[in-house]
């Protein structure tokens, strides 16, 4: 029997230069859709699982395309409401070698940010789910979007739902006193809690030592620090920290770290050579809750996730379109890149 797993989240219209070009040289952009929660929707759907994914969208034809595009993978929007203004928008200019990677946001406004928890029924969209997960980049949006999370969280909690939240951090939606303030109440609802160095310094204050992501170095120890205050503060039942070493645009190292608080997975570590990063966490967070809601362990799991998201670095679009077959072919260590004939 299938496992349902409910998200909550917005779905953003993508538009970034092609290639590699600068904002200032492109004529035309890629369109394409996206979200943290929709992209972990997809990607659920794409393994077999029963993905929903609950918004809220603009009454018009763009708001329609953003349905479509979740459609055409198998995600249930039957949950998604109508109205509002706007879909919010990004831009995305993709970096290379030295040169970072650019987001600028046009999301002022967007029909989620103005939601009402009262247009939802979270007892029947609930219904029958396995998992529920969002993460804090919606309630970041207005206070509307966070009590419109606070209220799922808490109606899957009731009935007694595994719930998961990636902290997801975004210095352009609101300030670390903000994020900290709200994000410590939320947590209180969660059972996973998955983020990466600095979100958990940035949304929960807690810090890992001798940790200076700009110089691509990793002390283990130190987010073991953190992962044990968590822990000890929210009682979480397990902590996942994406690993990312950034050596370039175009180079990183990608591991993850997980823990139920005693026991510590270190996964295996992947040099991945990026196409697009974005949705690279949220295909470590789909990962992740693929494998904990179809009973793997929680060392499998955190493979399952660190795999598929070393896949997704290298597929274009914020959507990780790696199969079943082929995040458990990198599992057992094929990582050749050899063409499949």
């Amino acid at each position: 029997m299938s496992k349902k797993v409910v998200t909550l989240g917005e779905i953003m219209l993508r538009l970034s230069t092609p290639g590699f070009e600068r904002f200032v040289q492109a004529d035309s952009f890629d369109v394409t859709y996206g979200g943290g929660e929709a992209n972990v929707a997809v990607a659920l759907s794409n393994y077999g699982l029963d993905g929903y994914f609950v918004s809220k969208v603009p009454d018009n034809a763009i708001g329609q395309s953003a349905i479509n595009h979740l459609r055409r993978y198998g995600v249930n929007t039957d949950f998604v409401a109508r109205g509002g203004d706007r879909l919010g928008i990004y831009f995305l200019e993709t970096g290379a070698s030295m040169r970072a990677s650019q987001v600028i946001y046009d999301r002022a406004g967007a029909a989620i940010a103005e939601v009402d928890a009262s247009e939802f029924d979270f007892d029947k969209i609930l219904d029958g789910a396995d998992w529920f997960h969002t993460t804090g980049i919606t309630p970041a949006l207005s206070d509307k979007a966070a009590a419109l999370t606070e209220a799922a969280l808490k109606a899957a909690k009731a009935k007694g739902i595994t719930t998961s939240i990636d902290l997801n951090y975004r210095k352009k939606l609101w300030s670390k006193e903000k994020a900290r303030e709200v994000m410590t109440e939320l947590c209180k609802y969660v059972d996973v809690c998955i983020g990466n160095e600095e979100d958990a310094e940035t949304t929960l204050g807690f810090k890992a030592a001798d940790t200076d992501i700009t110089k691509g170095e990793l002390n283990l120890d130190g987010y073991k620090d953190v992962i044990r205050q968590m822990k000890e503060k929210f009682n979480f039942k397990y902590i996942a920290s994406s690993l990312r070493e950034s050596y370039s645009a175009s180079d990183n190292g990608w591991s993850a770290l997980v823990s139920d608080g005693t026991e510590f997975y270190h996964t295996r570590k992947y040099d991945v050579r990026i196409v697009d990063r974005v949705g690279s966490g949220d295909s470590f967070a789909s990962g992740l809750i693929y494998g904990l809601v179809t009973g793997m362990s929680m060392a499998d799991a955190a493979e399952f996730g660190v795999a598929a998201s070393a896949l997704k670095h290298t597929i274009p679009g914020d959507l990780n379109h790696a199969t079943l077959s082929d995040v458990k072919t990198l599992m057992k260590g094929d990582a050749s890149g050899r063409v499949q004939r």
